[in-house]
């Protein structure tokens, strides 16, 4: 569907920008940021599917207390 919106002169440029930036055309962009702000005020989750990277290793080290926040900065701090 086709529809007129009026926006700013330098809000445009900057969509227009970000939507280069971001590998998107404007019609993209602005159709992702009206579904997030509209999930965001309804308070829902979106549809869309995301894919986290993820990594191998060898899981926590010893020690580690994931609900300690102050104890991993520190031992982060430690190992940096």
């Amino acid at each position: 569907m086709r529809t007129t919106i009026r926006l700013d002169d330098d809000l445009l440029d900057a969509a227009k920008r970000h939507a280069l930036d971001t590998r998107r055309t404007l019609t993209e962009l602005i159709r992702d940021a009206l579904v997030t702000t509209m999930e965001r005020e309804r308070n829902t989750a979106s549809p869309r599917r995301i894919k986290l990277k993820t990594v191998g290793g060898q899981g926590l080290h010893e020690g580690v207390d994931l609900d300690d926040t102050a104890g991993l900065l520190e031992r982060m701090e430690r190992t940096s």
